[in-house]
């Protein structure tokens, strides 16, 4: 049963126009639910296995998961254009973030305080890096929401 509730979840997911801006806040939003998760359950994990050996299993199954939606895409006729832009220094980054992820969690750190420091300081520095390297732009409430995220992590630092 669980089988039919996965499917029907996946492609309620696949239905969503992935080019198009006005729907991208609830897609976003699932994502946020699926990086909880993520975060939550590398933090249940932790203290029983090597850093390395946790990353591993993690890259293993998004790999399966990701070869399962590229076969689904590839069934379905949709045309899989590749391009290996910054591809490269995103697995780099994420394999690194994993093990460090692992290894802040073994060290006994709460999720209650891991997980914001870890994910607040990501959306910060992407943010940075949007604005440096991409020149992209920020309205001056989100400037505002990006001090609230360093506010944010320096109160759960300091305990």
């Amino acid at each position: 049963m669980a089988g039919g509730h996965t499917n029907a979840l996946v492609a309620k997911i696949a239905a969503y126009q992935f080019n198009t801006m006005t729907n991208w806040l609830p897609l976003a939003l699932l994502t946020a639910l699926c990086l909880a998760g993520y975060n939550f359950f590398i933090k249940l994990a932790a203290a029983h296995l090597p850093p390395a050996v946790g990353a591993v299993v993690l890259q293993l199954v998004a790999a399966g998961l990701g070869a399962a939606w590229l076969l689904r895409l590839r069934l379905l006729g949709q045309p899989l254009s590749i391009s290996g832009k910054g591809l490269g220094l995103a697995g780099l980054s994420v394999g690194l973030a994993e093990i460090l992820t692992f290894v802040v969690f073994k060290r006994g750190v709460p999720a209650s305080v891991g997980t914001p420091v870890i994910v607040g300081g990501s959306v910060l520095l992407a943010a940075l890096l949007g604005l440096v390297v991409l020149r992209e732009g920020l309205s001056l409430a989100q400037a505002g929401g990006l001090g609230l995220i360093v506010a944010g992590i320096g109160l759960l630092a300091r305990g």
